[in-house]
Parts: structure tokens; C-alpha cells; sequence
């Protein structure tokens, strides 16, 4: 995957990258130690290893160290270099431990318990034989909670996932999440179907859901202008080209890590997209609706959102 196509807010590919291939951040080694270490560590091991490596890349990932922290400045405000810092290092532990979690679901016997909030939205949005659009953004268990879904409904869910930067460590993820399919939901990579759009139309019409990311654009998807902060920020098209042409409802739903293997579902109210002879109404207001939630959702736990690419300068 060249520059000109890394996905939105993902980490800035440098000469270094290259340099490293499989050791750099988003190589597969990582993925694939990340994944040996919750199966064979006990307990004290893996939070050993999420110090050890929080700190790692704490002191050696300094792009994204100054990413992060430009950031969080304008979600949490002005602070010194300290504080600054300590926020830094805290969603990179937040990071470490989503991660650690979701290999654990994937590859292990171990199950994350969750509790919910704003379950009065989830039931405004379900109804007998529609579809819904389930819109999360990079937060927390943003992947477990894609999984924790068919439990709550009895229906299939589509999950819509970006690939991996790096062609290894996106052939390692496909393998583990092809081995979960049945289980109540599919994964579908967003870059190698030119028909995915056409697939995730016709679940919601069967009735079935559909998640999707509403806070980073996909590398070869079209963007709608959003803001968040008062400050600019590509959102995806997709999510609300969707509810257009379906009819289905958006739902914004927010998935906290809350402790050890343990989430906090939250639920926002429904998104009604509109379908006028007004197009560009209809999507402006729905993207001013997603960007909406998505503060929200960013402002109540801003160290656990991970967005690894500098979106604004400060």
C-alpha cells in the first residue's frame, strides 16, 4: 500500500517503514507476537508486557507521540509537557490493552462481559425485518464490540473493516477473522470487493446489520466534510449513502473499555437519513448528525480514541 492510499488518520508511512517492513508498527511481527503473548503469559505476563511495550513505543514512535498529542490538545485543551505527555502515554496503554483484548476474544476461551447505556435508543432503532446500521468510531473495544452485537439481536451482523497497511499482517487478520465467521457476523475487508456496497444494501434489506467505522474515511471510499471540536474532519460517505438508499436507520453505538475484559456498550440516537429531491440537504444534515456523536462519544473518554495521524496542527 503506497502513501497516496494510507487510510485516513492511520500513522504516517516514513523511510522507516520501509526500512523495518514486518518489525515497523503496523508490520505482522507485532500482530503476531501480540497474539502468541495472551495465549501462552498468565496474568501478571501480559500486564507486564503492555508496560513494557506501551513504553517501548512510547519513547520510539515519536510521530505518533506528536500526533496524539496534537490531538488531544484541541479535544482536551492547552496543558504543559508533562501533562501532555501523560495523556499520550495513557491511550497508547488503552491502545495496548483494546488490542490484547481482542486477541484474547478471538484466540482464546476468554470473553469480554459488557454493559449497556442508552438502551432506549437501541430499541427505537430495532424493528421486526428492517436492517440497521450500526456506526461506531475507533474507540475502545470498537472491535469487540462488532462482535458482542449478535448477542444483544438475534440477526447476522456485516462488519466493514479497513486492511492493514501492511499486505502480511492483513493476510494474518484475515485469517483469524475468517475462523470467527459463523459465529453471527462476517467480516468484510472494504478494499477487495468492488461489490461490497451492493452485498451491505441488500443485507439491510434482508433485514440483517451492518457496522461501519463513521470516524475515519476508507483509503478508496468518498468523504463527506464533518466537524468535530470546531474543527474539521473527514467522515465516510458510506454509512450515510447507505441509510439513503435503504431506509435503515443509523445507529451510533460507542463500546468503552471499562477494565480488565470488561466493556461499556453506549447507545446515542438513531440517525434518520432522509431521502429528498434535496440530496445535498439530506447528507449534510446526516453528516452533521454523525459528527455530532462522534464528539460525544471522543469528548467522555478522549484517551481512548485512537487516532494515530495528526488531524490538526497546533
Amino acid at each position: 500500500m503506497t502513501e497516496t492510499t494510507r487510510p485516513a488518520q492511520a500513522p504516517e508511512r516514513t523511510w522507516l517503514a520501509r526500512w523495518l517492513g514486518p518489525f515497523y508498527v503496523t508490520g505482522s511481527f507485532w500482530f503476531r507476537l501480540h497474539r502468541l503473548a495472551v495465549t501462552v503469559l498468565p496474568e501478571w505476563g501480559i500486564r507486564a508486557g503492555i508496560w513494557i511495550f506501551t513504553t517501548f513505543f512510547y519513547l520510539f514512535l515519536h510521530r505518533i507521540r506528536r500526533a496524539l498529542g496534537s490531538n488531544l490538545t484541541v479535544i482536551m485543551g492547552p496543558c504543559g509537557f508533562w501533562q501532555r505527555q501523560r495523556r499520550i502515554f495513557a491511550t497508547l496503554m488503552n491502545f495496548a490493552w483494546c488490542v490484547s483484548e481482542r486477541y484474547e476474544r478471538l484466540v482464546t476461551e476468554r470473553r469480554v462481559e459488557a454493559t449497556a447505556e442508552g438502551e432506549e435508543y437501541w430499541h427505537q432503532a430495532v424493528a421486526p425485518g428492517s436492517g440497521i446500521i450500526l456506526m461506531t468510531a475507533h474507540i475502545g473495544h470498537w472491535e469487540v464490540g462488532s462482535m458482542l452485537a449478535p448477542s444483544m439481536e438475534k440477526r447476522h451482523v456485516h462488519v466493514v473493516r479497513e486492511e492493514e497497511m501492511d499486505p502480511r499482517a492483513q493476510e494474518f487478520m484475515q485469517g483469524l477473522f475468517e475462523q470467527q465467521d459463523g459465529q453471527g457476523f462476517t467480516m468484510h475487508f472494504a478494499k477487495n470487493d468492488p461489490m461490497l456496497g451492493v452485498k451491505l444494501l441488500r443485507a439491510l434489506q434482508a433485514g440483517e446489520m451492518v457496522a461501519v467505522q463513521g470516524d475515519r474515511p476508507r483509503s478508496t471510499g468518498g468523504v463527506l466534510p464533518g466537524e468535530i471540536f470546531e474543527h474539521p474532519i473527514p467522515l465516510p460517505k458510506g454509512p450515510v449513502a447507505l441509510a439513503r438508499a435503504s431506509g435503515c436507520p443509523i445507529l451510533p453505538v460507542f463500546v468503552y473499555r471499562a477494565g480488565r475484559l470488561r466493556s461499556q456498550i453506549v447507545f446515542h440516537p438513531p440517525i434518520l437519513v432522509t431521502n429528498t429531491a434535496d440530496r445535498e440537504a439530506d447528507v449534510s444534515a446526516a453528516a452533521a448528525a454523525m459528527s455530532a456523536a462522534i464528539e460525544t462519544a471522543i469528548r467522555r473518554q478522549p484517551t481512548q480514541w485512537f487516532c494515530f495521524g495528526r488531524l490538526w496542527g497546533d
